[in-house]
């Protein structure tokens, strides 16, 4: 070993994350250095380094470490969904096949989900059949559901047994399990029946029979159950894990935190990129053309909506002429509209979202919300009728943009609670309902009002 490379190992006991002495370990071939130092790492860190090295780098990286060792890795790699097939397209297929076999089965599965068919089927065919047989299982569930985020990996025991045997049990299935803190009861049927906690198998009597100490008042999930309600229950319960079953109440697995994380961020942003009217917001594009691309239709769909506004104004080309300073209070209107329901729709997504409109009668928020467009709208519409009788001088003119701001902010505020609503019940996403798409429907109502009330009230504007 080289002197400044000990000197490097020397100080990299001083600290976490050493990145400079790892990379020079694996460009030097300093096998047992690079070892020692990558494998004390939190599997994060070693995901971290990982992704911040060359394909060379990460070459040298596989001969390093096992497929077990990588598949560690590998779960805890944060990365954008195309680079998965990247990644593995450059590894060895049998060093590939053998670390996604490593993997828990439902990260195995979520890889896996990333790949072309025809790899997928490739990688399978290698894997031994044991694992290839459990990620088949996973893999025919639709997405976004309970059945494809569960993992297989869990402790079951049976409800006619003693606390002794069912520590036997335990002792030899903990270390493939992904968590042992509950463990699920099942009757000669492989039906769900109850649940223990570890705490409770630990401190019972070794003879006392399970179906006595388990509790039978167990939650689960369907296998057909969409992810984000599978989320909201454990939030609301404060689960470190969920069992999954099927119509007829058989285990199929269980869903853990660490998997729900995954799922309220994922749901997070995508809800996050529908009311920015982009894509995917989850990954920054560094190729400005991939980023475009993203964009580009949401805009092009906006940008016609913005000829229709356009040419509604044209419309009322003849009150302009006569009234020209209408012109001034367009964009106050229409941005005060857009501002607005953008506010409405940002809380009746987030009460979806949440499950809390579940709670409370869908009516009650039209309401509600209703009432605060129209004390929002007539508060502003009182200090701008006053602001343009100050500047201009012309009281009619102020009570005419005043009314018509009153107007546009109730309407708008209607606009942003019902459209998400009626998205719901039609089953589509209410965060189709984007900022920028209510801001521009909104546009057009508050154009449309304040042109019609300009128009109808032409006689006391001249």
């Amino acid at each position: 070993m080289s002197d400044a490379l000990q000197d490097k190992e020397k100080d990299s006991k001083r600290v976490l994350y050493d990145e400079e002495l790892l990379i020079r370990a694996l460009q030097e071939e300093e096998l047992e250095l690079f070892r020692n130092e990558f494998l004390d790492l939190h599997p994060y860190d070693q995901a971290r380094f990982f992704s911040r090295i060359d394909d060379d780098l990460r070459n040298k990286l596989y001969n390093y470490l096992s497929p077990d060792e990588m598949a560690d890795l590998f779960e805890s790699l944060d990365i954008d969904e195309d680079d998965y097939q990247n990644i593995l397209a450059k590894m060895n297929p049998t060093y590939a096949a053998e670390m996604l076999s490593e993997m828990y089965t439902d990260d195995a599965v979520d890889v896996l989900n990333e790949l072309d068919k025809e790899q997928v089927v490739s990688y399978l065919t290698i894997m031994d059949d044991e694992s290839a047989k459990e990620i088949k299982e996973l893999l025919h569930y639709e997405e976004y559901t309970a059945g494809s985020i569960m993992t297989t990996e869990f402790v079951a025991i049976s409800e006619n047994q003693t606390v002794r045997s069912a520590m036997y049990i335990l002792k030899n299935e903990a270390p493939n399990a992904e968590t042992i803190y509950y463990i699920y009861v099942i009757d000669e049927e492989k039906k769900l029946v109850g649940v223990i906690s570890l705490r409770d198998l630990i401190i019972s009597h070794d003879d006392v029979m399970i179906s006595e100490i388990m509790s039978d008042r167990v939650m689960s999930v369907s296998v057909s159950e969409d992810q984000e309600s599978v989320a909201r229950k454990m939030k609301d319960y404060d689960f470190l894990a969920l069992p999954v079953v099927d119509f007829q109440s058989h285990l199929l697995g269980i869903i853990t935190v660490d998997d729900i994380i995954d799922v309220m961020e994922e749901e997070a942003s995508d809800d996050y990129s529908k009311l920015a009217g982009i894509a995917d917001v989850d990954s920054i594009d560094r190729n400005p053309f991939n980023a475009a691309k993203k964009r580009l239709p949401w805009l092009i769909a906006l940008l016609f909506l913005g000829m229709f506004t356009a040419s509604l104004i044209g419309r009322f080309e003849e009150t302009l002429d006569k009234v020209a300073i209408l012109a001034v209070f367009i964009p106050l209107i229409a941005g005060m509209a857009g501002n607005t329901g953008t506010q409405a729709l940002a809380v009746a997504v987030r009460g979806i979202a949440t499950g809390d409109l579940e709670q409370e009668s869908k009516w009650k928020l039209v309401v509600r919300e209703a009432g605060t467009g129209l004390i929002t709208g007539t508060t502003c519409g009182i200090v701008v009728t006053l602001v343009v009788y100050v500047w201009k001088g012309e009281f009619f003119l102020g009570v005419l943009v005043g009314f018509s701001i009153l107007v546009s902010l109730f309407v708008a505020t209607l606009a942003g609670t019902l459209v998400p609503l009626l998205m719901h019940k039609l089953k589509v996403d209410p965060a189709v309902a984007s900022g920028p798409f209510i801001t521009t429907i909104n546009d057009i109502i508050s154009i449309l009002i304040y042109f019609g009330l300009a128009t109808l009230f032409m006689n006391y504007l001249i």
